[in-house]
């Protein structure tokens, strides 16, 4: 065996390895359905958090969709921390009902910060009132009956939990499409899963909840990285508090060029290196001397996939172009042709894998897409596989450059009953 056959095999083997829970996971998800929580003894009393900097299109929208949900509203407050707004994100949330506090701290930006100050002033204001809090967006929409759905989730006892994250624009263009594809196979294939199977979720950007019990046993917010999402799952992981999921059904808004979703992702990347070298070594202990199943999934999702498959890119790309400009002294013409085959089996391996990805979750979860282009549903299967790849240099440019925390502008001003629609 050459040597550089021998590294694709050990490549492809831990590959392999790392993610055939995956797989199971797939299975679980397309055979056994949704989770159903039994009906919860009791209505809890809770809070949304909005974090919202210059959000005054859509920001009244969202309260909206809180206050028309299908639940006792003498159980629900809703805060918007405004931001450093330039424009009427706070008036715009008053007016909506909302209880506001504007904030202009200019030194620690980020979503993060504004979460810290303002669960540290619900906490003070209002101490004792709230068992849990909604972490929301401010370009989100709810599902009418979205908290009675999590209520039943939450009246098990879980601490946190996270919910069905859809999109509220998937006709708008290709990356739109994609990204609400990725996040609806995360709900119905992982989180799903995992739920069906007694571990714990991931929470991810908005649209979950955590317990009053860790947000007053932090005085507020911990977690500052560029993903505090993910840094605040991984915590949980590591620390064998498992996150729960419900089929609780919310609508995001996503980009819809390549420049501003490749702006997001790189910020995504950044922070998922962020949170593996913080807490490597955490996940490892825990995974080896607690033997939780939930941190070698975490490790699995901040980790080796995309990494695994550049160093596998790097190497038979560099052994091509060596080999091939030393005619022949470091390396046949056969081998230069495997290490050539190796690369395209890559990408056709990668473009298969997501296309059946895309197809599984369009033919499952037909019922959640609400695009009046048919077309676009079609051309997404072939589609979302090249949005894929794009995380293949995202990967490489997040290790060596500076990634700052910027907002992400949301424009798409429409209502719950425009999107069921398909109006957008």
């Amino acid at each position: 065996m050459t040597p550089i056959v021998a590294f694709n095999s050990i490549v492809g083997f831990l590959f392999t390895w790392c993610f055939l829970y995956q797989v199971v996971f797939f299975f679980i998800g397309l055979l056994r359905g949704q989770v159903k929580t039994p009906a919860a003894k009791k209505q809890h009393r809770y809070a949304f958090f909005i974090a919202a900097h210059n959000e005054e299109a859509v920001i009244a929208n969202l309260v909206k969709s809180i206050k028309d949900q299908d639940y006792p509203s003498e159980l629900i407050d809703i805060f918007v921390v405004a931001d450093a707004c330039t424009d009427n994100t706070a008036q715009a949330a008053r007016d909506a009902g909302a209880i506001v506090y504007e904030r202009n701290d200019l030194s620690r930006k980020g979503k993060s910060w504004v979460m810290d100050y303002g669960f540290d002033r619900i906490l003070k204001e209002y101490p004792g009132k709230h068992e849990a809090f909604f972490i929301f967006d401010a370009d989100n929409l709810l599902a009418r009956d979205y908290v009675t759905v999590m209520n039943d989730a939450f009246d098990q006892g879980y601490l946190a939990l996270t919910s069905y994250r859809n999109s509220k624009n998937f006709g708008s263009s290709w990356i739109s499409a994609a990204y609400a594809t990725w996040f609806m196979r995360e709900a119905r294939y992982l989180n799903n899963a995992r739920m069906i199977c007694g571990t714990s979720c991931a929470v991810s950007g908005s649209g979950y909840l955590v317990s009053a019990k860790i947000i007053q046993g932090m005085h507020g917010w911990d977690f500052h990285t560029l993903t505090e999402d993910i840094q605040f799952a991984t915590f949980c992981a590591i620390h064998g508090v498992r996150i729960g999921y419900a089929p609780a059904e919310f609508f995001d808004e996503q980009p819809v060029t390549l420049k501003a979703s490749i702006k997001q992702r790189m910020r995504w990347t950044k922070g998922f290196y962020q949170v593996l070298f913080t807490y490597g070594r955490h996940m490892l202990t825990s995974i080896t001397k607690f033997r939780r199943f939930a941190a070698y999934d975490m490790l699995m999702v901040i980790g080796p996939a995309m990494l695994l498959t550049l160093l596998c890119l790097m190497v038979n790309t560099t052994f091509i172009v060596v080999g091939s400009l030393s005619h022949g002294f470091l390396a046949t013409d056969s081998e230069i042709e495997m290490a050539i085959g190796s690369v395209i089996m890559i990408f056709a391996y990668m473009y298969g894998t997501f296309f059946v990805m895309g197809l599984f979750t369009t033919i499952t979860e037909w019922k959640h897409i609400h695009c009046p282009q048919r077309w676009r549903i079609f051309a997404n299967l072939f589609t979302f596989p090249l949005f894929m790849f794009t995380y293949v240099p995202l990967t490489v440019a997040a290790l060596f450059l500076k990634v700052d925390w910027v907002p992400t502008p949301h424009d798409v001003s429409v209502t719950l009953d425009e999107v069921l629609d398909g109006a957008k």
